[in-house]
């Protein structure tokens, strides 16, 4: 029987607009535009399909874009919405905010409008407050500010259970308040991979060892330089893929060596074929809200060797090995052991599967629109 309280709210979200902050597509394709751009792709596949809470039934979806995004998604139930003339936190601030007013507006990647009173933010990290040395000072003031006005005026969401206590304890909220929706690398699994990057790369099949991601500080990448010339096996080289922005973060590569190989930023097909075929996947970071590369990595059946970072450690559970993120001569001895050990075994490889189907972009997207639907109520 369906109480009147419950009328009442089923009534009031029956022409309920949601907005969705779209900036993400004008930024360069890094794993917070991956999120949001996964979690919108899966949330549009909900409606398409008619999977989604009965309180949201007659709601209306928008995306709503800057003039300089790119790339648009291929959508059926969220129609996109071009809006504004700026860019930047300015167009989120002031041409988002206006054209958002009226509804509920979802925002993604970090960022928000400070002055939307009827917002959910995702902030995948307090690495802004706890790791401050990670970036620059322009960037860390901004960020900061705006995540501290985000807390008292919208609801914070984030993308794993360390991330939300961390939110909690740096801007002084309740971690009950703090929904999470996690990371997936589904995104990966239809990808075919291109082979041929292994022969422009000059590699062998399982004589190389791998990091994908930015080469920002919390990256750790010099530990990583560091335990490969320590492993002293010039026919085992560390491959980097990846690109980095001085402008924002601290560049931290290190000093190169002749066993690092910088392949700069690839397809998603090349670094398919090079999560197939490495020795192990390299993930030395110092401070993670997640940790989405590793279990990238296990998709393909690629051995994991991680930093103890709690995120890290959280995400990958038993299907990693794992090293001290300071000390170099950890990590070359977890090299050693797996250059030693070969392939990866049939254990290993159930472990992994099992973490990697712990997470789902449709399921995160599902549990985002039943706590839309449960905070009509509330």
């Amino acid at each position: 029987m369906t109480t009147q309280n419950s009328k009442s709210s089923y009534a009031n979200c029956k022409n309920q607009t949601f907005f969705i902050n779209g900036r993400f597509l004008s930024q360069a394709l890094t794993g917070v535009q991956r999120y949001a751009l996964e979690i919108v792709k899966a949330l549009d596949l909900a409606l398409t399909s008619g999977r989604f809470p009965v309180r949201l039934q007659h709601a209306q979806w928008r995306l709503m874009i800057p003039p300089d995004a790119h790339n648009l998604p291929a959508l059926e139930k969220i129609a996109i919405e071009k809006v504004g003339r700026l860019s930047g936190h300015a167009w989120d601030q002031i041409d988002l905010a206006r054209a958002t007013k009226s509804g509920c507006l979802i925002s993604l990647a970090n960022s928000g409008p400070v002055l939307h009173r009827d917002q959910i933010v995702v902030i995948h990290d307090a690495q802004i407050f706890r790791r401050p040395d990670f970036f620059g000072w322009r960037y860390r003031t901004v960020h900061r500010t705006i995540d501290r006005l985000l807390a008292r005026c919208a609801t914070i969401a984030t993308v794993s259970n360390f991330s939300r206590e961390e939110l909690a304890a740096t801007l002084n909220l309740s971690a009950s308040t703090i929904p999470v929706f996690p990371n997936s690398a589904e995104h990966f699994a239809s990808t075919e991979p291109d082979y041929t990057i292994l022969d422009r790369l000059g590699l062998d099949p399982n004589s190389y060892f791998l990091f994908i991601g930015s080469r920002t500080k919390n990256k750790n990448l010099s530990v990583a330089v560091r335990a490969v010339h320590l492993l002293d096996r010039p026919d085992v080289p560390l491959v980097i893929v990846g690109s980095h922005n001085n402008s924002v973060f601290q560049d931290n590569l290190g000093e190169a060596d002749s066993n690092v190989i910088l392949a700069g930023r690839l397809t998603d097909s090349e670094i398919a074929a090079l999560y197939a075929r490495a020795s192990a996947f390299v993930f030395p970071s110092l401070y993670e809200g997640f940790g989405v590369p590793p279990l990238e990595a296990m998709l393909f059946g690629c051995p994991v060797i991680a930093s103890t970072a709690d995120a890290v450690r959280e995400t990958c559970g038993d299907a990693a090995a794992y090293f001290d993120a300071t000390n170099a001569t950890a990590l070359r001895r977890c090299m050693q052991e797996r250059l030693k050990g070969g392939s990866i075994t049939e254990d290993e490889r159930m472990k992994q599967q099992k973490r990697v189907a712990m997470y789902s972009w449709q399921r995160s997207a599902d549990s985002l629109l039943q706590f839309l639907s449960d905070r009509q109520v509330n």
